[in-house]
């Protein structure tokens, strides 16, 4: 289900503006933060806010190539401070090193890569041979298809339109899924739900928000294992995006995701974004924190 225009902008417009940082001085800048519906405040926000951070130190004939990202404790709903530290300036590439706080706790860090345009030889894999997004039901659908069965740290806040939308290629079930071979990708349709500004810098921002989106739960797909049913108690331990060729957020994107291992109550899981027309445009990579929840123990925060 997408939201009638007016409210789709709307929702689009709030998405965007998360994403603005108010300059403090210094390289420092402040942020806000959105609650949806997660204990702490979502990875996939922080992500792109540093991204947007950094970016902003950087001219824009260097787009960002690639970031690697710590989450170091969970965040709360409130403003984030980012700093930056501009390390490098390169002939071709430029370094620069984020670190987020809140109330003098350092919650994250990051650094990002940006290079001139340059050209040279190039291949990719190909884009899997899946069904398109028209015709397939919205994570959203989903979720307000659960009703009561969906608990209640998620029935206020998960069944709210948001400005992007998922659908997924198999979806499976939300509370229960079933077990999957290990070896199986699965795969998302996303997109922001109304037009983005042109700013390329504002679409890498918003796939770095919603890279975090569903990723980590590659490793519990082969063990039958939900986050919202309160069996395991995940969190995202560090993230890594390499921006190959430009995109537009505001089409769609198709995020194809495994994991090759688990173990040590981690879970490695990889993504790759490919375009309709089948350009890979973005891969991701992410290792999390994944430990079944004993029965009666309390909930721990999620941050991605």
């Amino acid at each position: 289900m997408t939201p009638e225009p007016v409210l789709a902008a709307r929702l689009v417009a709030d998405l965007v503006a998360l994403m603005q940082l108010e300059p403090l001085g210094g390289d420092r800048f402040l942020a806000q933060s959105e609650d949806i519906g997660t204990p702490a405040v979502f990875g996939g926000q922080v992500l792109g806010q540093s991204l947007m951070a950094a970016s902003l130190t950087v001219g824009a004939e260097r787009p960002v190539h690639s970031m690697h990202a710590y989450f170091l404790l969970p965040g709360e709903h409130a403003p984030i401070e980012y700093s930056v530290d501009r390390v490098r300036d390169g002939r071709s590439f430029t370094t620069r090193h984020v670190v987020a706080r809140q109330q003098d706790r350092i919650i994250f860090e990051m650094s990002a890569s940006f290079q001139t345009v340059d050209e040279g030889v190039e291949h990719q894999f190909p884009m899997p041979a899946v069904e398109g997004p028209e015709g397939l039901t919205s994570e959203l659908d989903q979720r307000i298809a659960l009703g009561d069965r969906l608990p209640e740290p998620w029935r206020s806040k998960a069944i709210q339109p948001h400005g992007i939308e998922y659908r997924r290629v198999d979806p499976e079930d939300l509370l229960r899924p079933e077990v999957r071979p290990t070896e199986n990708q699965s795969a998302i349709w996303m997109r922001a739900i109304a037009p983005l500004p042109d700013d390329l810098t504002v679409h890498r921002a918003l796939l770095a928000y919603a890279s975090d989106h569903g990723l980590l739960r590659a490793a519990m797909l082969p063990h039958g294992l939900s986050f919202m049913s309160g069996q395991v108690r995940p969190a995202s331990l560090d993230h890594a995006m390499w921006f190959h060729r430009d995109f537009r957020f505001d089409d769609w994107l198709l995020y194809v995701v495994d994991s090759p291992s688990a173990g040590g109550a981690r879970g490695l899981c990889r993504g790759s974004l490919y375009t309709r027309d089948g350009r890979l445009v973005a891969s991701a990579a992410q290792e999390g924190m994944l430990r079944i929840r004993k029965p009666g123990s309390p909930r721990t925060p999620i941050t991605g």
